[in-house]
């Protein structure tokens, strides 16, 4: 079996990581209006959600970009 191009990978990658974030953006909008109103809370939810959505994306930019 032969590995794909660069160029496919990364448009695979393109696609894959525009409709995780979607779904990403979606679940934050509704796991934010399930938390109490609070600024504490806003305090500490909104800079991890902000920083969370690139996780799950390394293992993904790690196989468009490798050699």
């Amino acid at each position: 079996m032969t590995a794909l191009p660069a160029r496919t990978r990364r448009i695979i990658a393109a696609f894959a990581t525009l409709a995780f974030l979607a779904f990403y953006i979606w679940l934050a909008t509704v796991v934010a209006d399930a938390l109490p109103d609070s600024f504490w809370i806003d305090l500490i939810f909104y800079p991890v959600a902000g920083t969370l959505w690139g996780v799950p994306l390394i293992p993904l930019l790690r196989w468009a970009e490798r050699g």
